[in-house]
């Protein structure tokens, strides 16, 4: 297995490449661009509900639905992803791709799991240090938090803060923020994100906290 790193990490650079090539070759004077994370990918799969429903599976989902609307719709966004197929992609690459871009905003998608079945709801994290872009970290984090609660029944964890790595490498560089869109130790929150329906309407909802 280690004899492929090389190959995936040539494959993240060609793509990364393409990106910007792509960024300067459009004319998005005025739009802003933002980086959608799908945590985890490859062997990484992130929680597994009892269903054997993934983690991996269910944000990148999401993230393709973000790109989608986005595309059909006159929006002031430009969008990219971290990853765009099943493909595991460090930490450090993620935060990479969003600072050569020079990102405007940085979303970190992700579900929850816990050993209490009961548990359940989203939760919104921003680091725990305070950096230059605090502020707009925790505007947007309650605005999602809130439109996902209002719109969708979500229940409220609320805004927390978090030291990972995502947000750390960010923390003066944009803002940035890590979502968890529910439990998928939780049937109910299980059922919910199973439908394309749902995960199409959660993409519809980030999306527009970013107006």
């Amino acid at each position: 297995m280690n004899t492929f790193k090389p190959f995936y990490k040539i494959l993240f650079i060609m793509s990364l490449c393409l990106m910007v090539l792509s960024l300067n070759s459009q004319n998005i004077e005025n739009k802003k661009v933002v980086v959608i994370d799908p945590g985890h990918g490859g062997k990484d799969s992130g929680a597994i509900g009892p269903n054997g429903i993934m983690e991996k599976d269910i944000v990148l989902n999401i993230a393709k639905a973000m790109i989608q609307l986005n595309t059909n719709t006159s929006s002031d966004f430009e969008i990219y992803l971290t990853r765009y197929a099943d493909t595991l992609i460090s930490l450090s690459d993620r935060t990479r791709l969003a600072k050569t871009l020079k990102a405007d905003l940085f979303i970190s998608l992700h579900c929850n799991q816990s050993e209490n079945p009961k548990a359940r709801g989203v939760e919104v994290y921003v680091n725990a240090r305070s950096g230059n872009y605090l502020k707009e970290s925790i505007l947007l984090a309650y605005d999602l938090e809130k439109q996902i609660k209002t719109k969708l029944g979500f229940e409220s964890r609320g805004v927390k803060f978090g030291d990972f790595q995502v947000l750390r490498d960010l923390v003066d560089f944009g803002p940035s923020v890590l979502v968890e869109l529910g439990f998928l130790s939780n049937w109910d929150e299980i059922i919910f994100l199973s439908f394309s329906t749902n995960t199409n309407s959660l993409a519809s909802i980030i999306l527009m906290c970013l107006i």
